[in-house]
C-alpha cells in the first residue's frame, strides 16, 4: 500500500502518540510504502528544526534525526508534475494531495482530516484517514 504520511503523524510518533507510533512502525517494517516529495521534505525539515514543538518528545534531537533519516530512506521519491489548484481551504496542504496523486497513493495519513476532506477536487481512489482509522485497515 502506498501512503503519504503527514508531518503531524511523524511529530506524534516522536512525542509518543500510540497510533502515530504504529503508523511509522508500519513504514519501518515495510508494510506500507511512504511517498516523499520536495514540498513534504521541506515541511519535515522545517518542523524537525522547531525544538519547542518537541518539548514533550521522548526522543532527543539526535534520535529524531536518526528516525527521520531511516524513515526517509524507506520513502519512494515522487516528482510532482501537475499542481491541482485551487483545491484545499489551506493552501499549505495542497502538496499532500498532489504528492498522493502523483505517486498513486491509496491513503493520506493525517490528523488534519477537516481540511483534507474539504477539497474542491475529488480523487475517488484517494482517502484521507486518521492514524487510528488507517491502522484498522492495515
Amino acid at each position: 500500500m502506498r501512503v503519504v504520511i503527514d508531518t503531524n503523524v511523524f511529530v506524534g510518533a516522536c512525542i509518543g502518540v500510540g497510533a502515530s507510533n504504529a503508523v511509522i512502525r508500519a513504514c519501518l517494517q515495510h508494510r506500507v510504502v511512504p511517498l516523499m516529495g520536495e514540498a513534504l521534505l521541506a515541511e519535515f525539515e522545517d518542523l524537525l528544526g522547531r525544538e519547542a514543538l518537541f518539548a514533550r518528545s521522548r526522543l532527543d534531537a539526535a534520535e529524531r534525526s536518526t528516525l527521520f533519516d531511516t524513515f526517509l530512506a524507506l520513502c519512494e521519491w515522487t516528482r510532482i508534475y501537475f499542481l491541482w489548484r485551487p483545491n484545499l481551504p489551506d493552501e499549505a496542504d495542497n502538496h499532500l494531495i498532489e504528492l498522493a496523486v502523483a505517486g498513486a497513493a491509496d491513503v493520506i495519513v493525517t490528523r488534519n482530516l477537516r481540511d483534507l476532506r474539504g477539497a474542491e477536487l475529488r480523487f475517488t481512489s484517494l482517502r484521507a484517514l486518521s492514524p487510528e482509522d488507517f491502522l484498522k485497515e492495515l
